[in-house]
Order: C-alpha cells, then structure tokens, then sequence
C-alpha cells in the first residue's frame, strides 16, 4: 500500500505541473520542453478518455477543460481509501 500512496503523491505531482503548464509558454527546445514532454506522455493517456467523456466547456473563447479536475477527485478518493 505504501508504494501506491507514493505513485499516487507523485502522479498528483506531475498533474499539477501539466495543469500550471497551461498557464506559461513552453519553449519550443530545451530541458523544459523535454521535461513538459515527459508530462504530457504521463498524463495524456489518463486525460484523453475523460474529454472524449466530458468535452471542454465553451466560455467565450476559453474553454475549460474538467478532465484535471476529474483525475484530482479520483486520486483523492484512491489516496484516501488507501492511504488513510
């Protein structure tokens, strides 16, 4: 149980950098871009189910996407129920 409350932390880790990702320019080359490669191969996978699910809400033209938001619950309940 302990490792998955670990891999649960770190995957809360790297989905919160994916969501600040959005928030600042990625730079076309570099170590950051391939560290933010490297999060989008992790979260991609989980993330693209759920918007087929839960398309992005329109606001203006923004849209807002909920898939993070699901993924968070979900690793709150696991962590929860396992970790707790």
């Amino acid at each position: 149980m302990d490792i998955l409350c670990i891999l649960l932390t770190i995957y809360l880790v790297i989905l919160i950098a994916r969501v600040l990702s959005s928030y600042f320019p990625i730079p076309p080359s570099g170590p950051v871009r391939q560290a933010m490669d490297v999060v989008f191969a992790l979260t991609e996978p989980v993330l693209r189910p759920l918007r087929g699910l839960l398309p992005p809400i329109r606001m203006g033209g923004v849209g807002l996407d909920l898939s993070p938001i699901i993924v968070f619950v979900v690793i709150g309940v696991l962590t929860n129920y396992t970790c707790g």
